[in-house]
């Protein structure tokens, strides 16, 4: 049985020879019969995007002139609250904070800390209000760029074990498991996770992922931290830190929820494959990967599972728009509901996160998705749910996991020994 060493395959990844494969790439050869041996793969490499509330950004940034106040008592950037300290920087002009990728701007309804941190990214100008302790309001304007800190913290990402959300009710839920009210009964499903290609999926028991392993976080190279919050053996996740000023825009950013705005982030992470029983381990498929059904007001409220292979095999990872369909609504309830505001007298592909409320919304055919259904048994019955709303997405997944896969090929990525 093959026993390779992290420092073996860190040098083939140094001389540019190493093999370097994706985890649905695996997977596609063990379901095309063959069989994969760890002497002929070196990493996998896996991925996962998605809404993960844990987001943080630890930030400082300068407000004014020094000796232009005190410190300061609150501040927000782009409407968007954040909490100054722990260190005061008395009369220094400047504020540590900590801002979280949930807060909801003051001002807009709509926006909240995972757009503001996309709009950090994109390197847009962000402006600044501060209230002292001495009651002065300063305002400003910075950019990421000028931000001598600006670290992301994730608390809790990359779940392994996610839930799906139908309202088996009558009565419209608000949750921020849904892009909208939630429909009921049973009138549509959310749920979020990418399957076989998500990291703790591929390594369940956490034996190449742990403290220290480095990572892709929106693109920038970070770390693992520790156990995410909430982490169990049964349910794990993963706490991780990267410098904002390496990140992708392209990666991250706002989505609007019935409750209020979220943040989304992709990460991607290496598998070294140092065993045959390593490798086997991302030998799964989206269909041996069971996943809850809860009702919509609460995980607590099981109703019954679904796989994964029967919410992503065969569905599309973007919608097909025809804008000649359009017939005008006076309210149009794709752009009211776009959870990334991608949509706007058209639509923006770049913003867009392949989600399906727009085809779920519209009724004209302007939009056009096969995101699929599935049925569920509850109670002895069965009902066939549509897919409403995805949370993660597929296709920002795939792509952070090819810019490791690439950087490891060119011997720009090396493996973390646990």
């Amino acid at each position: 049985m093959l026993n390779r060493s992290i420092e073996e395959i860190n040098h083939k990844i140094s001389q540019g020879e190493a093999r370097v494969f994706t985890a649905e790439e695996v997977t596609r050869m063990v379901s095309h019969g063959e069989n994969p041996s760890a002497s002929e793969i070196d990493v996998v490499t896996t991925g996962t995007c998605g809404i993960m509330s844990g987001t943080a950004a630890l930030l400082h940034l300068k407000v004014d002139e020094p000796g232009s106040f005190k410190k300061a008592k609150k501040i927000y950037l782009n409407g968007v609250p954040g909490f100054p300290g722990p260190c005061p920087n008395e009369w220094l002009g400047s504020v540590d904070l900590i801002i979280y990728g949930t807060a909801h701007s003051i001002h807009d309804s709509d926006y909240g800390g995972g757009f503001l941190f996309k709009d950090m990214v994109a390197g847009k100008e962000i402006e600044i209000k501060v209230e002292s302790t001495h009651g002065e309001i300063i305002e400003s304007s910075t950019t990421l760029e000028e931000m001598g800190t600006a670290r992301m913290i994730g608390t809790r990402m990359a779940f392994k074990n996610y839930t799906a959300f139908v309202n088996p009710d009558s009565k419209r839920v608000s949750s921020i498991f849904h892009a909208i009210d939630m429909e009921g009964p049973f009138q549509g499903l959310s749920f979020s996770g990418c399957g076989e290609l998500n990291p703790l999926q591929n390594d369940p028991v956490m034996k190449t992922i742990c403290m220290g392993s480095r990572i892709l976080l929106n693109g920038s190279e970070g770390f693992i931290m520790d156990h995410g919050t909430r982490s169990t053996s049964k349910k794990p996740n993963l706490m991780l830190t990267a410098d904002m000023h390496d990140m992708n825009s392209h990666y991250l950013g706002g989505f609007k929820t019935a409750a209020g705005p979220e943040v989304f982030d992709s990460v991607a992470i290496a598998i070294p494959i140092t065993s045959q029983e390593v490798l086997e381990q991302t030998f799964i498929k989206n269909s041996d990967i069971k996943l809850p059904v809860a009702d919509i007001k609460g995980r607590h409220l099981p109703l019954t599972e679904t796989d994964y292979g029967k919410l992503w095999n065969g569905t599309e990872s973007r919608p097909k728009y025809y804008p000649e369909k359009c017939i005008n609504c006076a309210t149009c309830l794709v752009k009211e509901r776009c959870p990334t505001l991608a949509f706007n007298q058209g639509l923006n592909t770049k913003k867009c996160f392949g989600c399906g409320m727009c085809a779920y919304s519209c009724d004209q055919g302007t939009f056009e998705m096969k995101t699929g259904s599935v049925k569920l048994e509850i109670e002895k019955q069965i009902f066939d749910v549509p897919i409403a709303c995805r949370q993660s997405d597929l296709k920002r997944a795939r792509e952070i996991t090819r810019d490791l896969t690439r950087r490891i090929e060119k011997g720009l990525f090396s493996i973390y020994k646990c």
